[in-house]
C-alpha cells in the first residue's frame, strides 16, 4: 500500500517545507491521537534539521505534543483539501470522534510511536525542543527532524516534482477561512 513512500535524507528534509505549504500536525499521548492543520510551519535549520510550527493554546493536539515531546509534520495534498479543512476547523476537545469524522486514516512509519496521516506527500517525524517562553508567549514550537519520508510520485532525488505529478498531488497553501491555493507551475531561471 505504501510502496511509493521513501526515506528522505535528513540533509534534504528542509526542502519538504521550503515552499510554504499548509501542514498537518499529528501527535500521540496516553493512547490519544490528534491531528490538526497549521498554516504557519517553516524550516529553521539544516544540521540537525529543525522546523518551527505555530500551535494555538486552544488546540488539543498541542497538549499531545507537549505531553509526548514528539510530533509529525505532514504535507497534505490537493486531494486532501476537505480533510485538511475538517481537521483545522474541528476540535478533538469538543469532538472525540474528530479524526474518523474528518476521514483521517493513520498508519505507522519507521520505528517511532507516532501517528502518520495516510495520503500525504511527505512526513517529518520530530522531537520537541522545549522552549517554554516561545511556546507560551508566541505559541511557537521547535522540532528537531529525526526522520523524513516522501512519496516518490511527487518528491524524489531531493526535490519536489509537482510539474510531473497529477494535480491531486499539489500541496495546499491556506489563505483564509476555507480558501486555499494549490502550488502552481514550475518556473526555472534561465
Amino acid at each position: 500500500m505504501y510502496i511509493s513512500i521513501k526515506p528522505v535524507d535528513l540533509d534534504k528534509a528542509y526542502r519538504l517545507l521550503n515552499h510554504g505549504p499548509t501542514v498537518l500536525v499529528s501527535a500521540r499521548h496516553d493512547g490519544v491521537d490528534g491531528v490538526m492543520a497549521a498554516a504557519w510551519a517553516c524550516a529553521l535549520d539544516f544540521d540537525p534539521p529543525k522546523l518551527t510550527v505555530v500551535l494555538d493554546k486552544s488546540t488539543a493536539t498541542r497538549g499531545l505534543v507537549e505531553g509526548s515531546g514528539q510530533f509529525v509534520i505532514q504535507i497534505p495534498t490537493a486531494a486532501q483539501l476537505e480533510l485538511t479543512y475538517q481537521v483545522g476547523s474541528r476540535s478533538l476537545s469538543d469532538e472525540p470522534g474528530k479524526l474518523a469524522a474528518s476521514g483521517v486514516e493513520l498508519f505507522a512509519l519507521g520505528d517511532a510511536d507516532l501517528p502518520f496521516v495516510a495520503g500525504c506527500s511527505a512526513w517529518l517525524a520530530c522531537r520537541l525542543i522545549p522552549e517554554p517562553h516561545n511556546q507560551q508567549a508566541y505559541d511557537l514550537f521547535i522540532g528537531e527532524v529525526t526522520a523524513a519520508w516522501a512519496d516518490d510520485r511527487v518528491f524524489r532525488d531531493g526535490r519536489w516534482h509537482f510539474e510531473d505529478a497529477d494535480p491531486a498531488w499539489r500541496s495546499l497553501h491556506h489563505v483564509a477561512g476555507g480558501h486555499f491555493y494549490g502550488i502552481g507551475e514550475a518556473l526555472t531561471r534561465k
